[in-house]
This record gives structure tokens, C-alpha cells and sequence, in this order.
């Protein structure tokens, strides 16, 4: 009975797995409409391949875990496609960072992981040792969008943080938690706690923050207009005076002359005489 709702179990978390593999698709439709990566990065992708691709070796040695041998191999296929994507629309920095981190993750360490695997390691001891490493990985994986999170968080922007994402990666957490309780595999288990806290933590942050951004995006442009008109009428005001200060000196001392002049006759209708003491 266990190993009937596990299968089924695992085909909800295939299911939802391939859901999380597509949910980048309408990022990188608009990375290509726009031929241009903008803010994204490739380290989440690089890092989901090279977890795929342990996870295939992982099940390959332990046996009988087809529906991981399934969704991992569909996984590494998508993400090669995302991140050739990422590479030719990226700048020339990000494409060379890029090639460098496959080159190290997924060439260099993924030989050598399997390399001293086979040799050094036998039986259920090899199962032991590659159980330790995918679930090590795989929390990297659930870790690798605390950058894009301290990205939404710097910036208030939920733009490079697709809701769907992690929506499905937290549903995906929790079918694969139970696959791992129900077939007694805790390497399996224990990394999807992890990536069920993460996905929760994003949907929050996206439900935050898509309100935020509506505040921020609204009183800048108030103060923007604010100053402009402020420098503009300084301008006027520093300008008009500066044109007309001969002109201005000039009435002002024929105004006082006239004052002058004029002083007595107020005095003489009052019946006043000034004379000096």
C-alpha cells in the first residue's frame, strides 16, 4: 500500500516539478523579445542543472527510482536550454561569469564527485555518500533564490521574482516530502522541508512588495514635480531683478527726490514748520 501512494505521490511531484522547470518560460520569452537578460542571473540555473544532474546519479546507484531518473533528466534538458538562452542574449561580463561557473559546477565537480564515487565507494556505502551530497544540493538549489531575494528586498521589486515560480516550487516541496517520507529515502525528504520554507518566504515577499512598489513608484514622481517647478520660479525670480537693477536704482532715487521736495507742503497744510535745531 505504501508503494502505491508513493507512485503516486512521485507523479504528483513529477507533475509538479516539470511545473517549476517551465515557470522561468515567460522570463526568458521576454528576455528574448527584448534580447536583453536585464537584471536576471544564470547562478539559480547552473546550480538547478548540476543538482539534476546528481539526482540522476543518485538514482542510478540506489535502483528502482525511476520517477527521480524521469523528472531529472527532463530537468537537465530544460535548464541547458535556459541557460544557452541566458548566454546569448546576455552582456559579454554575465556570459563569461556564466561559462565559468559551468565550467567549475558542472564540468570540473560533477567529475569529480562521480569519479571518487565510483572508486572509493561501494554498495550501500556509495548510496550513503551521493544521499549526502544530492541533499546538500538540493538545498543549494532551494538557497540559490536568496540572491533574487535580496534583490526584491534592495530594490522593492518583485520584477525578477515570478510568482509562479514560487508558487509551484513550494507545491513541488511538498509532493516530494512525501515521495521521501513513504519510500524511507531522507535524502529525499529532508532538502524539501527547506525548499518548502523558501517558497513560502518568496510568495510572501511578492505579496508585500507588489504593493510597495505602487508607493514608491508614485510619490517620486510628486516630488520630481515639486522641485522643478521650485528651480524654475528661482530662476525667474534670480533672472528679472538681475535685468532690471539699473533701471530700478534709478526710480528708486527719483522717487526719493520727489519725496523730498514734497516734504513741506504736508507740514504748511498742517500748520507745521520744520526748522533745524
Amino acid at each position: 500500500m505504501a508503494g502505491h501512494w508513493a507512485f503516486i505521490v512521485g507523479i504528483i511531484g513529477n507533475v509538479s516539478s516539470f511545473l517549476v522547470y517551465l515557470a522561468p518560460v515567460p522570463t526568458f520569452y521576454q528576455v528574448y523579445r527584448k534580447r536583453s537578460t536585464g537584471g536576471f542571473q544564470s547562478v539559480p540555473y547552473s546550480v538547478a542543472l548540476f543538482s539534476a544532474m546528481l539526482w540522476i546519479f543518485y538514482a542510478f546507484v540506489k535502483t528502482n527510482s525511476m520517477l527521480l531518473i524521469t523528472i531529472n533528466s527532463t530537468g537537465c534538458v530544460i535548464e541547458m536550454i535556459y541557460i544557452i538562452m541566458y548566454l546569448a542574449y546576455a552582456p559579454r561580463s554575465a556570459r563569461i561569469f556564466t561559462a565559468k561557473i559551468m565550467l567549475l559546477l558542472n564540468v570540473g565537480f560533477f567529475s569529480l564527485i562521480l569519479l571518487s564515487t565510483l572508486l572509493l565507494s561501494k554498495g550501500s556505502k556509495r548510496v550513503i555518500v551521493l544521499g549526502w551530497i544530492c541533499m546538500c544540493f538540493s538545498a543549494s538549489v532551494f538557497a540559490a533564490p536568496l540572491s533574487i531575494i535580496r534583490q526584491v528586498v534592495r530594490t522593492r521589486s518583485v520584477e525578477y521574482m515570478p510568482f509562479t515560480l514560487s508558487l509551484f516550487l513550494t507545491i513541488s516541496a511538498v509532493a516530494w516530502f512525501f515521495y521521501g517520507l513513504l519510500t524511507n529515502d531522507l535524502y529525499v525528504m529532508f532538502p524539501n522541508v527547506l525548499g518548502f520554507a523558501f517558497g513560502a518566504v518568496q510568495m510572501l515577499l511578492y505579496v508585500v512588495y507588489k504593493y510597495m512598489v505602487k508607493k514608491v513608484v508614485v510619490e517620486p514622481a510628486v516630488l520630481e514635480h515639486i522641485v522643478t517647478i521650485g528651480v524654475q520660479k528661482a530662476g525667474v525670480e534670480l533672472q528679472v531683478p538681475a535685468e532690471e537693477s539699473s533701471d530700478g536704482k534709478e526710480a528708486v532715487k527719483a522717487n526719493e527726490e520727489t519725496n523730498g521736495r514734497d516734504k513741506g507742503k504736508p507740514g504748511e497744510e498742517n500748520g507745521l514748520e520744520i526748522s533745524p535745531v
